[in-house]
């Protein structure tokens, strides 16, 4: 037998057995779905999350307080069960000494009420200069965002969401009106055009106010964190060093602080989730494994159910490697046929997905679709193997007389 006549004789195999074909079809493409949808998964949070950090740029050091050791148990400090010295605005003031840094946005966040008329919502406070607007590179909807106001200077004013407008003022004008946040009272200067999450808080239900005026609000003097813009990417390092050293100093020498750079952040949650990517992936394969076991179950079946064709076809020359080959390419056609349905099926559902959910970007990566094609081929094959092999072994006299 030719090739040409062994994938004719396998497709009018496949034809004249639909419903044993169409079985199989759907396990495998099952399969293959299942490592299209959950890759996609996978990759739209890596996207999701990385995005996040993407938007505050690369060219950020992050100050937190705190020391992050990697190397075993901490210092005295820590067996005494004391907390580490706080932030300060004042610490932030100092930074400015730092010739490579451009801008510097203290951050105090917390909730309090926001209240306006009779109307009354919670609110996330948000405590900052108008630095953090460049830092974030939002836009604003109207108004202006903590006019006046420094690391030194708090006038009463702030800057709302979206969606505090909404409740509070309905379709009337905000800016400019008096509201009250928590026991104090500041002028609406502006409203923030941005959605989204801002350090883990919905932009929209937020309100910013100066970082002096937060202190204040939640009678505390740390900070939350020191965000610092720097100017030139290729001295960092030095920059961070640079903070470390000076915070030092202010807190009697101990260098309890961690500086964290951005792209860091970025590229380890970007690391974790393409592991996390791949995993899913993995799982899902296991699927396509399933799948070939059951092709080979069926086929072994089907050996048994075509002994006759196999005498008959063994009678009139075919020699065993060509049974095997039949078998073989039958087995091919199933997982390969079932591996395209679900690409395709697969992606068509992460379109839909896209649709109902466009904040979240579900996109399978590409290696995704080749791996489980390659994988459903290669489990077609393998397991396609031993019900090939037993119908090459089959007696012609035997077989066709029905007696094995």
């Amino acid at each position: 037998m030719r090739l040409s006549d062994i994938l004719f004789l396998a497709y009018t195999t496949l034809i004249r057995y639909p419903l044993r074909t169409i079985m199989l079809l759907i396990a495998t493409s099952i399969g293959v779905m299942a490592v299209i949808l959950l890759t996609a998964v996978g990759e739209g949070a890596r996207d999701y999350i990385t995005g996040e950090f993407r938007n505050l740029g690369t060219n950020l050091l992050i100050v937190i307080p705190g020391r992050n050791e990697t190397s075993g148990g901490g210092g005295p400090i820590d067996l005494a069960g004391l907390s580490p010295r706080p932030l300060t605005i004042e610490d932030a003031q100092s930074l400015s000494q730092i010739d490579n840094i451009r801008r510097i946005a203290p951050v105090v966040i917390g909730e309090a009420p926001a209240q306006y008329d009779g109307l009354e919502r919670s609110a996330s406070i948000i405590g900052t200069t108008p630095e953090f607007l460049s830092i974030r590179q939002w836009e604003m909807e109207s108004g202006s965002f903590l006019p006046g106001a420094s690391m030194r200077y708090s006038p009463p004013v702030c800057a709302i969401g979206k969606e505090i407008k909404s409740e509070l003022f309905g379709d009337a004008v905000a800016v400019g009106e008096w509201i009250r946040i928590g026991d104090r009272r500041c002028r609406v200067a502006g409203v923030i055009a941005e959605e989204g999450r801002a350090i883990g808080i919905d932009v929209q239900k937020t309100v910013v106010i100066p970082v002096a005026l937060g202190t204040a609000l939640f009678n505390r003097d740390s900070l939350f964190r020191i965000i610092v813009d720097v100017r030139t990417t290729s001295r960092m390092d030095q920059t961070k060093q640079s903070i470390l050293s000076i915070i030092k100093r202010r807190h009697q020498g101990k260098e309890d602080i961690t500086v964290i750079k951005q792209d860091t952040v970025l590229q380890s949650f970007d690391n974790i989730f393409n592991v996390l990517t791949m995993a899913l992936g993995s799982i899902a394969s296991i699927s396509l494994l399933v799948a070939g076991i059951l092709i080979m179950n069926v086929m072994l079946v089907a050996v048994s159910q075509r002994q006759a064709e196999i005498g008959l076809l063994k009678a009139i020359g075919a020699k065993n490697k060509q049974i095997n080959n039949l078998f073989v390419v039958e087995a091919i056609m199933l997982s390969g046929s079932g591996a395209i349905m679900g690409l395709i099926l697969g992606h068509s559902i992460t379109q839909v997905l896209k649709v109902a959910f466009p904040d979240f970007n579900f996109l399978p990566p590409m290696w995704a679709s080749y791996v489980s094609l390659i994988v459903a081929l290669i489990s077609g094959i393998i397991f396609g193997l031993l019900p090939a092999r037993r119908a090459a072994k089959l007696d012609p006299v035997e077989a066709l007389s029905g007696n094995k």
